[in-house]
């Protein structure tokens, strides 16, 4: 029980960081209002809006349950009312931000095994890597297109990677149980995010 409101607590600490991220980025862009909720709304929820579409949860969950997207809309507000501020501390989003990405991560990772439960999980185990990590990195891949941007996670930084590994070592725990699956997988992918951004660790890439 415990397990459960924790990283309920890191689901809504995650949509608050991604929607804020979202809107800076519309903010970068020179958007208006509508801009802001749009851009802050894809990168909060729309991981998960693309997971539950895959494994045909529909509606999505992200759009059913009132609390996430008000969230998300109620942030995007915020970060526009507030932007030259938000801008000048938005280096401090990043560490929340590594927060939501580990719990995106573990409920993207619990909710395709989930799904599986029906087969035998080891069937499913590039689903729930795959879901995993669309579910953590998805909404930031959707804001840098409606941004006319390349995604980030495909050009630098250890994000979508990071999650990904977070599905892996939730498949590798989850004989001991979901939540201990779900809370390891929340600390090892924040770690690896915090860490590589610490470093300044990139994945290779062509020098030419």
């Amino acid at each position: 029980m415990y397990a459960e409101l924790i990283v309920e607590i890191l689901n809504y600490v995650g949509i608050v960081a991604f929607a804020v991220s979202g809107a800076l980025k519309a903010g970068e862009k020179d958007m208006d209002l509508l801009g802001f909720i749009v851009l802050g709304f894809s990168t909060a929820l729309a991981g998960g809006i693309i997971r539950d579409v895959l494994l045909g949860r529909v509606p999505p969950a992200n759009l059913m349950y009132i609390p996430y997207p008000a969230t998300a809309i109620i942030a995007s507000l915020v970060t526009f009312v507030l932007y030259p501020q938000v801008r000048r501390y938005r280096d401090v989003v990043l560490y929340p931000d590594a927060l939501g990405l580990g719990a995106f991560a573990a409920i993207g990772a619990d909710i395709t095994a989930t799904y599986c439960s029906t087969n035998r999980i080891e069937s499913c185990w590039l689903l729930v890597i795959t879901l995993s990590s669309i579910t953590a990195a998805g909404g930031g891949v959707v804001r840098d297109i409606l941004a006319g941007e390349v995604p980030v996670v495909l050009r630098r930084e250890v994000y979508a990677s990071a999650a990904a590994i977070g599905g892996v070592l939730y498949l590798a725990l989850y004989p001991l149980g979901r939540e201990i699956a779900m809370l390891t997988t929340i600390i090892a992918v924040t770690a690896i995010r915090v860490v590589t951004l610490l470093k300044g660790w990139e994945l290779p890439r062509v020098r030419l």
